[in-house]
This record gives structure tokens, C-alpha cells and sequence, in this order.
């Protein structure tokens, strides 16, 4: 069934049986045998002519075996007594249903058999009268217990083989295997009979539609035209029967429809017989059925006709027993009665208002009427594909060898026709035999229950398996070439032209493990259905039900699973022979030749078992097979299980694994029940019941008016489930990767740097999960799954730990839909670099879109030649500079300066390839193999390329707009190599800027203040970088926009110079939150909510964003009352994805981290002209790391400029006023494993459409913030934050804006600590210490508050912090005495103090956290030795765990604070 079709019990309700247009099947020109006998066998009996005895009247004596061979009992005997078995035929007795053999003296006498001790003449009917020491041996019957109406089944042949003559069982014959001679000279004798409906006076039809409900098919599932002929699959008759004769009870039977995509349903049908009119047969039809005389055609009176009909239900679902029940009592409400509701209300109550079972009802118990109910549970969740198979039917009727052999046969396409007298059965066995060959598939005709009428298959060239009726063989003879398998008699025919492999061609370890398990559960089978009936009934009867049905399915799993090991070890190791399709593919790629190692994988296995190995890989089930791994289908969560499968099995091993392949889902283990009660009887205008009118002869014809639509609204509700949006697979993980995440998880989560990694891999899955939506919004889709590519070369690289491969199956769906089958190829080679074998989902991803997307020319196109010629060209411009240079320098007559040494490779800062900070870029070499062309080059190089075109009378390219550079790959650090022309540019530029520079430099003598000891005492032996000292703070930019560098080499600086010039940053990021992270990737252009349109000419001054968003996870302990920060949120997560709470590091209790949001809205009323231009990126506010600002006030003598801005970026907002809107808020803060469980959940139901909706914010607040922090603290692109301008969170525009404007006016920044301080809580000492510097912070209100700690105090823990004396320190703080009536304790521990302190004295560049962890870690053991470690915990002085350091490592460095 389709996944977008909602769950529906029943699709149709039919009526078969015999129309006006049905046409005979027995006047077909077929083969048809001898006329089968009319009447079954009644009597048995034994003669003995020696002694004069003849034939009795009526009987038939059987004087030969099949062949021809005489068949005296005691042949061979020196006194043969000449005995000879005979038998009667007729219907004044009831019909014989068994017949055996009895050795007296070692066989006890059998309930309800008959032994046959004397002859007719009363002498004794011993078969073996040899003599008194010879075994006593006599034939033994059973008759049927009572009338079972005319067509009951009985014994209607007997025969005697020898089969040392070469004599067989004949088909479809029962074989007592008890010898009839036992003496010591003779040949072996034995018995067989055969068991079916001895039929007479009936003519066959083809069935026809009588009626259906609804009359209207349904545009998913239209009714199939030969569902009539499959409802009553041995045709629908007209019998003549004796006048007295009882009706026959209804035969139940299933079959299934196969469509032409594969999908399946299920059929459910009863066959019964009503009275038909004698009026409507001709005249031909009594004559045959017996109804007139042959001579005078005079009616013969003392008959009745009768015909057979059906009603069916079909559906998507195998729910048989259901539907029995349902088709009984229908049936028999059609032949009580009167009624007061017609039977059409019964049909529509059943078919609307019955929910389909679910986890949130598993129960349906239907009360039809006072008498009778169904109970309907919810299917076992399996990974399976479903199916009508009853692997129980399987075992009972065929036993444990005979299911070997049929799997042989299956494995190798043989032709399989299953028969029985019990139609029911053979559709059960039927869906075994193709369902134990998991996860094989077959591929040609399969019918369960074969109609009659389509018995030509029979005659088919081709493999099939087919079950059909056993009455079929009195008809036609068996077809040849066919193995016959016979359910009633457990036997297995094969024909001389078509042997079998033997099962000991299977391989020998897997196959005695199969065949030890199934001996092993038909053994407990037998034991759970052969309890004495007391037992049985009591254990039904009472409220053991659900107990005996647990007991079933549980045994259906375990033969499933023992069927489902062999298949594991028998396809073991076949992912390593699947050949991924090579670059450009040729037509024929989808040959298994081309996608399958076929002869590396023969040679893999043992001589012995190649045989059957070569038929295997011939078949048509291993070709389909090879093609479902290798491209993306429907079956993908199947294959996935069974590749888990094979990964837990072990060939060698002689006994199951102790890890079982498959368990009964209990998580859906409701007890809740839903009761449907029948429909209720309508009552008169007072209230009194109607009188009982519907009363019907035989099943009436559906009358539509009584056909009742769905009346109880909620229940018609229930039928369908909700559709959940179409969505693809790519981004879903299967119940087995979601099961093997969780492990890794567990395994990981006692291992600190692999939990952080674990937790690094889960937050990567969710950006994969987001890719989708971010490249469809993307304007260069092709740049955005270079991106995606080289995220993941990064995680490779930092051996991230990702549980499941959906990071790399995105991509490539992604290189699929967008046509980049090179970029999918590279995806692979990542995949195999990083030892990751992929599974069939993304194996089939990766063939898709190699196959399906258009490769490249392989001819070279017109850009790839450009450049090259370009960079020929610009090749040969970087031999000629130092020579211009040095003819310049002679035309000045200058000393010849020495040649200047290239600019090394510098690692971007933006994806634009440059910071705007920086010169800008030189002309790059593009590898000719590229698409990508440098976007800046030099003046003199295009005149260059100019003068060579015009030369070869070649039309220039294209000019590309100017935009920042990017490489060929998108790589993450692109290099550049800087020329000595945008060299020159600098030293053009440098004059001004450079004597104001160095006026500043020598206009003052700073003093050497505590910050400057500091640095010397942290840092003696660091020197700045180039970089570091050529930055200069003198007055504004000078018409160029860029800052220049000096001419001269930067001279040695003295660390107090560095910590009062330090680097400036590059004001060419998007937000606050790339460079401040200092995180792994670097995405500033896409990631941090401040998106460019496109990169403005010149240095442009850049706006402010107009919506500001701080995003904060430290949250308080709800225990302790301590602020646990974020990577000590990390630590305390658990490695269930259910599980919302984190651990507090300081009392061990368990609490509910949240993100604090603050929304700052600084769009203003519309003003002014409108230039129409884009706002620019968000300019960024200086952060702790910008230590020229939090410095200078050691300064005496302060600098020229702009006074300094704040520490935390609020020096702009100052500036800028008050915000027009400001918003505070506080979701959950959600665990990676946790968040995208919910993520996925979202994208199943919804679709991925919603994550590019603004909806998301207000609708899903928890999972947008939570994904915002996610991807902007590791700097990974999104368009999240622009989703916040169409929120509730933010007031809607002025006015109308270009939605690239719009989301370039969104800034986001993480911090650290706390947005809001507490109500009485002590300020942090990095507070203080911009109190004390009369640095302005953004939260004024601690500045008023008491505190004990003063400026000689902070300077005091920085002092002895910078000569490694932490322990000082620490004690210092412990020792410092609580504020007048403020709290005892901080809320931040010690080593957060600290921390926290040192960063905002030195700056971030100059603090080695690593070093400072170290140096507490000695600090505090060093303490505890004293003190104690308890005490210290108390006071909050304990070092932070090393699952948190590792947390802080992965995922970056530090926060704002």
C-alpha cells in the first residue's frame, strides 16, 4: 500500500456469482481426464478366492497395481490364500474420509477407526495368513461423523503400488506407509486413497459481478474486473441435488491481487449455496443436470437446484480471520430473520464507522450484534514488507524438510504448483513461500488461489508459483514439467524432466541451522495445538486469549527469523561487490553485469556450493535484487534491516546468535480499547420498536437507498489517519538507524570526547536535514552544495562521530535533483575515505543521481577555455612584476630594493574569499578544469587580455561583476595570491595614513599599566604578528576606504604596545557571532543572519541591523540556584533523545536548561528619501576579544578619536538609540539528539516547506531558537533569521522592502552569560572590573548593587593568576567575606570568575583557556588536600568536568559575555 493512502479496513464489498453473460468452462478445448467419479466410496472389504469366495454385489475388486502388475496380498506364499481388497461406491451410507493399516499386537486400536477383521463370508480378513508366527495385519477405516451436505469430501479412489516395480504415488493420492505384505517372500504392497467431493449433475460457469459497494471506484484503487472469478476460483455451478440433501456449510477462502507496481490486496471470501429457480434452466441444462429424462424428457421429480455464490471484502490489509467473521455473519443474518435493519446497513456500519487499529487504539472490538463480535488489533510492527504469509501454515502442513526444499525451489525459479482442498490454506502458504526468500523478490507469476478460469498459466514457459483447488486434477491432467506440492497430503511430486536441487547443495553451516530451528518450533507447534481439549477450551475460553495469541505470533516471528538468518549468511559480504556507476555512464549501466562484481562474488563462496550459487545469480529474483540496491525505491527501509542483518550474523557459527534478528515491537503495547457498537435500530414516531421486515430467501441484490453513509463523525475520522506530507526519504532515518544511533549514543555517552563529538555529529544532521530548504532559497545552488560538500571534509576531518549516514545521502539527492553528478561522485569518494560503507538508501541516491543528471561535455566548453587562456596570461603577468619593479626603481634612481617576498597563504574570514578589512585580493590562477573566474583583477592584466583578443580576432568574454572571489571548489579557506600590483596600490595609498599613524604612535608615552605587567607576566616570550602591529588607530580612512599598510617592516613591539594597539576586527562579518565564536567553520557571508546581496564598491558605510537578536543557553539551576553554562548544559544531557533535562555540575540535580532570547527592533518609521539601494551587512559591535577599548582607560592620557565603545557591542546601540520594540523570551533548550527527533517528526508531518516559512517561529518556537543557536554557533548558513521579520516577535515593516534587504537587516549574536542579572545577585567580577575602568556595560543594573569585591581585589586575582599562583587565587575568593545582606555565595563558581575576569582584562587573544583549565585543575587539587573536596564544591570551586571541556573544544571557543 502507498504511504500517501490513508489506512482503510475494507475498500470494497462484492457479490459474485452466476450472471446471464457467464460462459461454460468445462466446453473449453482442454485436455480434460475421464469423467471423475459421482459417488464416494463407502465401503471396504477383503476376499479371499482360495476359499471360494467372490465379489460381493456392488463392489469393485482391485486385481492390479497402477502399472498393470498383479496385486495378490499374499503372493509368493507356499499356500497363497489369493486375497484381493475391494471397495463400493454410493451415497446411502456416509462416505469413508480415511483408510490405514493396523498391525495387531504393536499398534493401538485409534478412536473413531473401524477395523476390517472378517470378510463378507465371516472368515478373517488377516492380510498376512501365512502362518502363526507371521504379523497379523488388517485394514482399518473412518467414516464421517455426519452429513456434510452433497459436495462433503471422502475417499472417491483406491489403488496398491509396488514400488519395487518402479511404481509410484500417484498425484494427489494419500500413501499408508505400512507394508501390506510382511512376510518374507513377496514384493512390498501398499495402500494409497484419494480424499475429494465426488460431484455429479453440476454444470460450471464463469463467475460475474452480482453487486458491489460503493458502486463508484475510488481514483487510488479501482475495483479489478476478475475479482468475481477469483471469489469463486473453481467457477460458479448449478447442481442438481437429491431433495433431502443438507446445505453444505460456507468454504472460506483467500487470494491476492498483485497490481502492476507491486502492490498488493488482499481478498476474503466465503462460497455457500442458495436455491435456484428451475424455470431458468433450458432445456440442455436439465438433461445434463439430471432434471428430465433422456428417452421421454419427462421431469424427474425428487430434486433440487441449487446454486454457488460469493461476497468478498477486499483491502489493502491481511486482516483474515477478521473478515471471516465479518462474511459470516452476514451470511448468516441473510438467511435469518425477519429483521429490523435491511443487511446493506450491516455491510456500510462495517466498512465507515470501523476505525483502523493504531498506537493510540490498538484494540477495535466490533459488536456486530447480542451474539457476535470481532476483535481487531493493530498489525505487528515488523520491517518486513506486509504480507498474507502464515509461516505457522507453513510448518504445520509441510513440516521442516519439505519447507527446505520448497526454498530451494523458490531460490531457483522452479515451477510450483501448490494444491489443497482447502482454499484458505493455500493463499497463507502461498505468501510464505515467496515471503522466506527475503529480501529477494519474486519477479514472475504468482497466484495463491488460481481461478479456473486462468489456468493456462499452468502452461506457462516461465517460473510461477500457483495454488489452485485439487478438484482441478479431475479435471485436466497435470502439466509435466511442474513440481507438485500437496498441502493435504504433505507430499512433494517431481517430475522426471525438472529435478530439484538437493538442499544439501545449500551451504552446509546456515542450512543445518535452519533445518535444527525448525524441527525445533514444529516440535513446540505440535505441543501448543495437540492439548487435550479441556485444556484448550479452558485456555480460550477464559482470559488467556491474549496470552495463546502472543504465544502464536511470537513463534511466527522466530520461523521468520530462522528463514530470514539463512538468507543473511547465504547473501553475506554482497555489499562489497556492488560497483558504484562510473562517471559518465553508458546506457547499458543498469546491466547486473555493470552493478554487480557477479563472478568475484561466486569465487567468494565454497566450490561445494557453487552450483547452486550459479543458478541463483541467473535468476531473475538476483537481477531485481541488484537493482533495488543500487538505485533509490520503495523497498529502502527493508533492504536497510536486512543489511543490519547481515551485519550480525555469523556464517561459521553452528547455532543461532544470541542477538535475536527480529523482536516483537511492545512499544505500541496499549491496552486501550475502542468499542463499536452495532448500528441501533430505528423506532417509531412514540418511541416503539418497528416491526421486523426484512426477510430474504437467499443474499439479496444491494440496494443502494439502504446503503448508509458514515454517521458517526469521529469514527469515520478514525478510518483514515492523517497523510503526512510528501516528503522524501533522503532526510528520514529508518527504525534501524534511529536504533543504532541510540546505541552509539550510550556506548559514547561515559566517554567525554566522544560524547561532545557525538553531539558535534547529531547538530551537523540537523543542518543536513535544514540543506534542502536552504539551497531551494539559495540564489546559486550549485555554490550551496559545494558548501554542504566541503562541511563535509570539515567533519571529517575533526572526526566528527555521525551515527547514521543522512548527512551524505541529502547531498546526494540534492547533486541528483540539481544536476551535479561530479559533486555526487565526490560525496562517494568521502564516504569510502571516512570507512563508511554505504547502506542500499544512499547507494541508491548515489546511482540516481550519477544516472539520471547530465555529466559534463567531455569536448572542453568555451568558459573552460577561457580560463585557461586566463590564467596563462596571468601566469605570465607574475614573471614581469619584479621586473617593472626594478625598472621603476632604476627610473627613480633608487637603490634597488630587494624583490618583496610573496604574501603568504592567509585563511578567509567570509565566504566572499577576503575580508573587506583586507587589501583587496589579487588575481587568482583557476585551475582550467574550473568554473570559477577571479572577480578582481588588475587594470593592467585585463588590458593585457584585451590586446591578446583583439590580436587573435576573438570577441572578449563576458565581464563578470565584481564580487568577492571564490575557488573552484567553494572550499572553506581559499588561498590567493597577493601580486605585487595590489602591493603597490598599498604603498600608494600608505602616505597619509601612514604619518598620521606614526604621529600617533610617537605622539604620547602610554603608561605601563597593570594590564601591560599582566601580559608580560602571561605572554613573556609571544610577539605579535605582522598582522597585529601594521594595524594602527589613527584618524578616519582616507578616500580609499582601506587601511594601509607601512612601507617598512613591522619593527618588535613590546607586549604593553600590543595590548594598547591591538588588531583591529575585520568589519567585513555579517554578525557578531562568527568571529566571537572563533568556531571551526567560518560562514560569516550566509550563516549569522546578516545576509549580502551582493558585496557593495568601495568601502560603503554599513547600517546597523535593523532587528538584533542575543541568544544566551547559561540557565539556573532550579536546586542550587548556580548558572550552568553551556558546555556544562552539554555534559549533563543523557543519550536519550526523549529526555529534555541536563544535569547541574554543583548538586547533581536534574533540571530543564532554557535559551534566553532577547529581540532588539531598531526599525525606525520611514523617513527621508529612499535611495533604493540594499542595506549593507550588519557593522558588529566589539566584543571582549577588542581589547583597545577595554585598555585605554589604563591610559592617562587618552587617544585622539571616537571615544571607545562598550565591551559587549553596546557602544552602537547607544549610539543608536533605544530600540523601538524590545522582547525578552525563554524556550527549552534541547539536546542535538532530542532536537532533531522533533525536527524530523516536523519535516514527516509537515513537510520541509514549513522550515522556510515564518510560520516556523510562532508555531514551533522551541525547535526554530534551538535550531538558530545550533547553526550559528557552529557558523553554518541558513536563512532562519530573516524568518523572524515576519513573526509576532518583530512589528511589520514601514515599508515594503526587497527581501534581500530585508534579510540583511537581521543581526545575531551568542553570549556567554546571562542576558538578565537576578534579582540580588552578586556582580560578576568582569563587571566590576568595567565598573571600576568606567568601561559602560550593557546591563547598568549591577553597578548599584553591594559587593565585597573591590578594584585592589580584582587586580589581586589577576596578579596571581598571571605568576601561576591560581591557588592564591582561589583561596583570595574563598576567603573574601559576603556584602551587608547579600547572598553568601555567587552564582557563578569560581573558575567562571575567574575565567570570565581574565578575559576581559587581556582580551581573548591573549587568554589560553586550555593553559588556564590546566593551571586550576593543579590549583584545585592542590586546595582540596587542605580544604577538601567536598568543601570546595560547596563554595563552588571546583573545576569544570572534562565531558565539558571536551564540549567546549568541539563545538568552538568561547561565547560573549
Amino acid at each position: 500500500m502507498s504511504d500517501e493512502k490513508p489506512p482503510q479496513l475494507v475498500d470494497y464489498f462484492v457479490v459474485a456469482g452466476l450472471t446471464d453473460a457467464s460462459r461454460p468452462l468445462e466446453d473449453e478445448n482442454q485436455q480434460q481426464r475421464p469423467a471423475r467419479p459421482s459417488e464416494p466410496i463407502t465401503d471396504v472389504a477383503v476376499i479371499i478366492r482360495s476359499q471360494g469366495e467372490e465379489v460381493p454385489h456392488g463392489f469393485t475388486c482391485i486385481e492390479t497395481t497402477t502399472s498393470g502388475h498383479p496385486v495378490d496380498l499374499n503372493a509368493g506364499l507356499l499356500n497363497n490364500p489369493q486375497m484381493f481388497i475391494c471397495y463400493k461406491r454410493g451415497r446411502d451410507k456416509l462416505p469413508l474420509i480415511e483408510l490405514g493399516v493396523h498391525y495387531e499386537g504393536k499398534d493401538r486400536p485409534r478412536p473413531g477407526y473401524t477395523i476390517l477383521d472378517t470378510t463378507p463370508y465371516s472368515r478373517s480378513a488377516n492380510l498376512n495368513s501365512g502362518g502363526p508366527g507371521h504379523q497379523r495385519t488388517f485394514l482399518v477405516y473412518r467414516r464421517a461423523a455426519e452429513p456434510q451436505g452433497h459436495n462433503a469430501l471422502g475417499v472417491t479412489d483406491i489403488c496398491l503400488i509396488m514400488p519395487s516395480k518402479g511404481e509410484s504415488t500417484p498425484h494427489t493420492f494419500c500413501r499408508v506407509d505400512k507394508n501390506l505384505n510382511t512376510s518374507m517372500w513377496g514384493p512390498a504392497l501398499f495402500l494409497c486413497y484419494k480424499i475429494a467431493m465426488a460431484k455429479a449433475n453440476t454444470l460450471v460457469y464463469e463467475a460475474g459481478l452480482l453487486g458491489r459497494y460503493p458502486e463508484q471506484d475510488s481514483e487510488s484503487f479501482p475495483l479489478p474486473e476478475s475479482v468475481p472469478v477469483f471469489c469463486l476460483p473453481m467457477g460458479a455451478t448449478i447442481e442438481s441435488w437429491p431433495a433431502d440433501t443438507k446445505y453444505p456449510l460456507p468454504v472460506f477462502s483467500t487470494f491476492v491481487l498483485t497490481g502492476a507496481s507491486g502492490d498488493k490486496v488482499y481478498g476474503a471470501a466465503i462460497q455457500f449455496h442458495e436455491a435456484f429457480a428451475r424455470e431458468r434452466l433450458s432445456e440442455k441444462q436439465r438433461l445434463r443436470l439430471g432434471l428430465l429424462s433422456v428417452v421421454d424428457r419427462r421431469p424427474i421429480g425428487g430434486r433440487s437446484v441449487q446454486t454457488r455464490k460469493s461476497i468478498c471484502v477486499l483491502s489493502h490489509w491481511p486482516f483474515f480471520d477478521v473478515f471471516r467473521k465479518f462474511l459470516m455473519f452476514i451470511y448468516r443474518y441473510s438467511i435469518s430473520g425477519p429483521h429490523v435493519l435491511p443487511l446493506e446497513t450491516h455491510i456500510s456500519h462495517f466498512m465507515h464507522n470501523v476505525p483502523f487499529p493504531s498506537p493510540q487504539r490498538p484494540r477495535i472490538l466490533v459488536q456486530m450484534s447480542p451474539y457476535d463480535n470481532l476483535l481487531l488489533c493493530q498489525p505487528v510492527s515488523s520491517p518486513l514488507p506486509l504480507s498474507g504469509a502464515s509461516f505457522l501454515t507453513l510448518l504445520q502442513n509441510l513440516g521442516a524438510d519439505n519447507a527446505v526444499t520448497l526454498l530451494v525451489a523458490v531460490l531457483t525459479e522452479q515451477k510450483l504448483l501448490i494444491h489443497s482442498l482447502r482454499p484458505d490454506v493455500l493463499t497463507s502458504v502461498g505468501e510464505a513461500l515467496v515471503s522466506m526468500i527475503f529480501p529477494l523478490r519474486w519477479q514472475c507469476p504468482y497466484i495463491p488461489l488460481c481461478p479456473l478460469a486462468l489456468a493456462d498459466v499452468l502452461s506457462a514457459p516461465v517460473p510461477f508459483v500457483v495454488g489452485i483447488h485439487s478438484s482441478y486434477f479431475d479435471l485436466h491432467e497435470p502439466p509435466k514439467d511442474v513440481i507438485f506440492v500437496d498441502l493435504d497430503t504433505n507430499n512433494i511430486f517431481q517430475s522426471e524432466e525438472r529435478k530439484l536441487l538437493s538442499p544439501r547443495a545449500l551451504p552446509r553451516r546456515p542450512c543445518k541451522v535452519l533445518l535444527a530451528s525448525l524441527h525445533s518450533l514444529s516440535q513446540q507447534l505440535h505441543e501448543m495445538y495437540n492439548k487435550p481439549v479441556e485444556e484448550a477450551s479452558l485456555e480460550f475460553l477464559l482470559t488467556d486469549y491474549d496470552l495463546v495469541y502472543g504465544r502464536r505470533k511470537q513463534l511466527e516471528l522466530e520461523i521468520r527469523a530462522a528463514f530470514l538468518r539463512f538468507m543473511a549468511c547465504l547473501l553475506k559480504g554482497y555489499r562489497s561487490f556492488l560497483q558504484p556507476i562510473a562517471p559518465a555512464p553508458p546506457e547499458k549501466s543498469r546491466e547486473t553485469a555493470n552493478l554487480f562484481l557477479l563472478q568475484g562474488f561466486l569465487k567468494s563462496r565454497e566450490r561445494a556450493y557453487q552450483k547452486f550459487y550459479g543458478q541463483l545469480l541467473r535468476t531473475q529474483l538476483f537481477t531485481q535484487f541488484i537493482e533495488d540496491c543500487s538505485f533509490a525505491s520503495d523497498r529502502y527501509t527493508c533492504l536497510e534491516f536486512f543489511d543490519s542483518c547481515v551485519d550480525k550474523v555469523q556464517v561459521e557459527l553452528e547455532k543461532p546468535e544470541d542477538v535475536p534478528l527480529m523482536e516483537l515491537d511492545d512499544s505500541h503495547g496499549s491496552e486501550h480499547t475502542v468499542f463499536i457498537m452495532p448500528p441501533e435500530e430505528p423506532t417509531g414516531p412514540d418511541g416503539s420498536e418497528l416491526p421486523a421486515s426484512y426477510c430474504y430467501d437467499g443474499f439479496p441484490t444491494l440496494r443502494p437507498e439502504l446503503l448508509e453513509p458514515a454517521q458517526d463523525l469521529l469514527m469515520a475520522q478514525l478510518c483514515q489517519a492523517r497523510s503526512s506530507a510528501p516528503s522524501s526519504p533522503a532526510p528520514r532515518r529508518t527504525k534501524q538507524e534511529m536504533k543504532v544511533a541510540q546505541r552509539v549514543a550510550q556506548k559514547y555517552f561515559g566517554v567525554p570526547d566522544m560524547w561532545a563529538k557525538c553531539l558535534l555529529g547529531h547538530c551537523y544532521g540537523l543542518w543536513f536535514i535544514y540543506l534542502p530548504t536552504h539551497v531551494r532559497a539559495a540564489p546559486s545552488k550549485v555554490r550551496a552544495l559545494q558548501l554542504a560538500y566541503e562541511v563535509l571534509r570539515k567533519m571529517e576531518t575533526h572526526k566528527v562521530v555521525l551515527p547514521d549516514e543522512v548527512c551524505y545521502r541529502i547531498l546526494m539527492q540534492l547533486c541528483g535533483q540539481y544536476g551535479e553528478p561530479v559533486l555526487s561522485v565526490r560525496v562517494l569518494l568521502e564516504m569510502k575515505r571516512a570507512g563508511i560503507v554505504p547502506n542500499t538508501i544512499t547507494y541508491g541516491y548515489y546511482n540516481k543521481a550519477v544516472l539520471e543528471s547530465k555529466w559534463p561535455a567531455s569536448t572542453q566548453g568555451g568558459r573552460l577555455r577561457w580560463a585557461k587562456l586566463r590564467n596563462v596570461v596571468l601566469g605570465a603577468a607574475q614573471f614581469r612584476q619584479p621586473l617593472r619593479q626594478r625598472q621603476r626603481q632604476a627610473e627613480l634612481q633608487e637603490p634597488p630594493a630587494p624583490p618583496r617576498p610573496r604574501a603568504a597563504l592567509q585563511r578567509q574570514t567570509t565566504w566572499a574569499g577576503r575580508s573587506l578589512r583586507d587589501p583587496p585580493a589579487a588575481p587568482q590562477l583557476v585551475k582550467s578544469g574550473s568554473l570559477s573566474f577571479p572577480h578582481a583583477e588588475a587594470t593592467t592584466l585585463e588590458a593585457g587580455v584585451g590586446q591578446m583578443l583583439r590580436a587573435l580576432g576573438a570577441p572578449e568574454p563576458p565581464r563578470v561583476r565584481d564580487a568577492a572571489p571564490a575557488s573552484a571548489e567553494g572550499s572553506l579557506s581559499d588561498v590567493s595570491f597577493a601580486t605585487d600590483e595590489s602591493e603597490r596600490a598599498d604603498e600608494a595609498g600608505a602616505a597619509g595614513a601612514g604619518g598620521g599613524r606614526r604621529e600617533a604612535e610617537s605622539g604620547g608615552t602610554p603608561r605601563r599599566g597593570l594590564a601591560a605587567k599582566l601580559q608580560q607576566l602571561l605572554s613573556p616570550g609571544k610577539r605579535p604578528s605582522p598582522r597585529h602591529a601594521a594595524d594602527g588607530h589613527g584618524g578616519p580612512r582616507d578616500g580609499g576606504g582601506t587601511e594601509q599598510r607601512d612601507r617598512d617592516p613591522p619593527q618588535r613591539r613590546s607586549p604593553m604596545d600590543t595590548l594598547l594597539h591591538p588588531r583591529e576586527r575585520p568589519e567585513s562579518t555579517a554578525s557578531e557571532s562568527s568571529v566571537s565564536l572563533g568556531s571551526e567553520f567560518d560562514f560569516s557571508e550566509t550563516s549569522l543572519g546578516s545576509h549580502k546581496a551582493a558585496e557593495p564598491p568601495g568601502d560603503v558605510a554599513q547600517e546597523p541591523p535593523a532587528v538584533e537578536v542575543l541568544l544566551s543557553s547559561c540557565s539556573r539551576c532550579q536546586g542550587c540556584g548556580s548558572l550552568v553554562y553551556d558546555e556544562e548544559v552539554m555534559a549533563g544531557w543523557t543519550s536519550d533523545d526523549s529526555n529534555l533535562n541536563t544535569t547541574c555540575p554543583f548538586c547533581d540535580r536534574a533540571f530543564v536548561p532554557f535559551l534566553s532570547i532577547e529581540i532588539l527592533d531598531f526599525q525606525q518609521a520611514p523617513s527621508g528619501a529612499e535611495d533604493g539601494s540594499v542595506p549593507a551587512p550588519a557593522a558588529q559591535g566589539p566584543v571582549l576579544s577588542d581589547r583597545h577599548r577595554c585598555l585605554a582607560l589604563d591610559d592617562a592620557e587618552q587617544e585622539p578619536g571616537p571615544p571607545p565603545g562598550l565591551c559587549n557591542g553596546c557602544a552602537e546601540q547607544a549610539a543608536r538609540g533605544p530600540p523601538r520594540r524590545q522582547e525578552r523570551v525563554a524556550f527549552a533548550y534541547l539536546s542535538p539528539l532530542v532536537l532533531r527527533k522533533e525536527l524530523e517528526s516536523l519535516v514527516e508531518n509537515e513537510g520541509s516547506e514549513c522550515l522556510a516559512q515564518a510560520a516556523l517561529v510562532d508555531s514551533h518556537p522551541i525547535l526554530y531558537w534551538n535550531l538558530l543557536w545550533y547553526f550559528q554557533r557552529l557558523g553554518l548558513p541558513s536563512n532562519l533569521p530573516r524568518l523572524l521579520l515576519g513573526s509576532q516577535h518583530v512589528a511589520a515593516p514601514p515599508q515594503a522592502q526587497p527581501p534581500d534587504a530585508a534579510a540583511a537587516s537581521v543581526g545575531v549574536r551568542l553570549l556567554w552569560d546571562v542576558l538578565v542579572p537576578e534579582p540580588d545577585s552578586v556582580p560578576p567580577l568582569y563587571v566590576l572590573w568595567r565598573f571600576h575602568s568606567n568601561v559602560p556595560g550593557r546591563l547598568q543594573a549591577w553597578q548599584h548593587r553591594e559587593h565585597p569585591f573591590s578594584l585592589a581585589f580584582l587586580e589581586a586575582v589577576l596578579r596571581h593568576v598571571g605568576l601561576s599562583e591560581v591557588h592564591k587565587a582561589i583561596a583570595l575568593f574563598l576567603d573574601t567575606p559576603p556584602a551587608h545582606g547579600g547572598p553568601r555565595h555567587t552564582q557563578r563558581s569560581i573558575y567562571r570568575e575567574i575565567l570570565f575576569l581574565m578575559l576581559a582584562a587581556l582580551g581573548r587573544e591573549h587568554t589560553d583557556i586550555a593553559a588556564f583549565d590546566k593551571k586550576y585543575k593543579s590549583a584545585y587539587a592542590k586546595l582540596a588536600g587542605s580544604l577538601g573536596k567536598e568543601e570546595l564544591r560547596r563554595r563552588r570551586a571546583q573545576p569544570p568536568s572534562s565531558k565539558a571541556i571536551d564540549c567546549r573544544k568541539s563545538f568552538g571557543a568561547t561565547l560573549e559575555c
